[in-house]
């Protein structure tokens, strides 16, 4: 009876979810679960460092010694916040999208995050906290912002009208960035005060040994694909991890903190935020400066969401006949939802993460991988400890390999048209120049118009990339100019 019941179970889940339609099974999808997971679990002890400067015994606290204590308060509060907001945004995704990819705080919003509000606001003789809390005000702001253009069908409009020598160049884009991600992250890309960029010295065994912990996880992982071992990225992971120990000849080691002071920080401090009409005072002091912000982090997390559903969709062959990722809608209103949500717990702008690809290239295809992502998630919660363990270097090969897999896409742009080549490799190299999803899409949609119009080619079909290149300009001179706003 127990067996029948289970089976009905499995029925039940496989029809909700359409894994067999989508010709994966529970396996696979499990396998992409921890995949993606692995490969972002990173970001448990990332996030609150980003936000908060390093938390009490970061860059700021050494500067401002005096918000130490506060930098503490946000880093435990920012713990908390980012893995539940991670938690909802990834099982939104499983649920409504049915999708396997996760959503979790935007490594470069943290950074925008911390440089707006919190180190800001330290300098300008404001508490750590409050400058904190201010900033989750203007992203819960632009969160229901977010919600309103998903709601009215606007952003998906958006992506969809995206030329196509972008959206083929995007996914490539992408594979470029996150391979950066993966070179730098594992030692083997360094920096260079004359070539900017260097291999890592290899007589210097300190540096030398993580890179090549790396560059074997990696083999592992291509060796296993040529096989088509289903497991070879999570497997070449943990390869790494062990070469890592091996190699630097350390002991993982365990840093039990306080539960119970972190989960007090977390509700004082973080939760409370959206409720305080203080946060709300300073957030909206400078109302024209809030408003540029609101609108900034919309624009840049629009099209790094954008970016990155267009290249992991295109990665799983999940692109409908218009070569739109399948459930695009829902994708971006979880998107619009988990921001709202992040902020109203205490961390910043939550997006589509380019580390689903990971799962993806595991073989993830369905919402069930995206269960399995967050449920490892909320483990983390309760053992840190254990997340710590896979140090960044033994991810870096995963996302070097889903780089290399993404990278193949750039070879359906018609390169013979050059007002298609040139935005579509502008696109494609910024990304990892630039250290930006957004910074690519917005470069090579302002010189796909341009070449439009100065060719003659200009039709109504491209009055919104049109718009989105007028937005990413403006966006651009304030950059440029000294003008981008920040809460100083």
């Amino acid at each position: 009876m127990g067996e029948k019941k289970c089976g009905k179970l499995m029925d039940k889940i496989d029809k909700f979810f359409g894994i067999s339609e989508r010709k994966s099974n529970f396996k696979t999808e499990i396998m992409a679960g921890i995949t993606t997971f692995f490969a972002m679990c990173y970001i448990v002890l990332v996030n609150p460092d980003q936000i908060a400067a390093g938390g009490a015994g970061g860059w700021l606290a050494g500067i401002v010694g005096s918000q130490a204590g506060e930098l503490g308060q946000v880093y435990n509060a920012v713990f908390v916040g980012a893995i539940i907001a991670t938690v909802i945004g990834t099982l939104l995704m499983a649920f409504l999208a049915k999708m396997p990819f996760a959503q979790a705080a935007g490594m470069g919003l943290n950074s925008f995050f911390c440089t707006c509000f919190v180190s800001a606001g330290v300098f300008a003789g404001q508490g750590a906290v409050e400058s904190y809390q201010s900033g989750l005000i203007i992203i819960f702001v632009s969160g229901l912002l977010f919600l309103l253009l998903s709601a009215t069908g606007l952003r998906q409009y958006i992506a969809k009208a995206l030329p196509d020598c972008l959206k083929k160049a995007i996914p490539a884009g992408i594979g470029l960035f996150i391979a950066f991600i993966g070179f730098k992250n594992s030692g083997i890309v360094v920096a260079d005060r004359w070539t900017f960029v260097g291999l890592v010295n290899l007589m210097e065994w300190e540096y030398a040994a993580p890179a090549l912990a790396a560059f074997v996880g990696l083999i592992a992982i291509g060796v296993l694909g040529k096989f088509k071992f289903k497991g070879n990225i999570i497997v070449g992971i943990l390869i790494s991890t062990v070469c890592y120990y091996l190699f630097t000849w350390t002991l993982p080691s365990f840093e039990f903190s306080s539960l119970g002071t972190i989960f007090s920080d977390f509700a004082n401090v973080g939760v409370t935020a959206i409720f305080s009409g203080a946060a709300w005072g300073l957030a909206f002091k400078d109302v024209f400066t809030a408003i540029t912000l609101i609108i900034t982090f919309c624009l840049i997390d629009m099209f790094d969401t954008i970016g990155t559903l267009y290249g992991t969709a295109s990665q799983a062959n999940m692109l409908d006949e218009n070569g739109d990722p399948i459930n695009l809608e829902k994708c971006m209103l979880c998107d619009s939802i988990g921001t709202a949500a992040g902020a109203m717990l205490g961390t910043s702008t939550i997006t589509t993460f380019v580390e689903s690809s990971a799962g993806v290239a595991a073989g993830g295809r369905t919402g069930l991988a995206s269960v399995v992502t967050a449920a490892c998630f909320l483990l983390c919660l309760f053992i840190s400890p254990f997340a710590s363990l896979v140090p960044t270097v033994a991810t870096a090969p995963a996302l070097i390999y889903v780089g290399i897999l993404m990278l193949s896409n750039f070879a359906k742009v018609d390169l013979s048209d050059i007002t298609n080549a040139i935005p579509a490799f502008l696109a494609l190299i910024l990304m990892p120049l630039t250290y930006s999803i957004a910074n690519g899409i917005g470069v090579g949609a302002i010189a796909y118009v341009l070449l439009r119009l100065l060719t003659g080619k200009f039709d109504k079909g491209d009055i919104v990339v049109t718009i989105i290149a007028a937005l990413f300009v403006a966006r651009f001179i304030l950059t440029f100019t000294g003008t981008y706003p920040t809460y100083a």
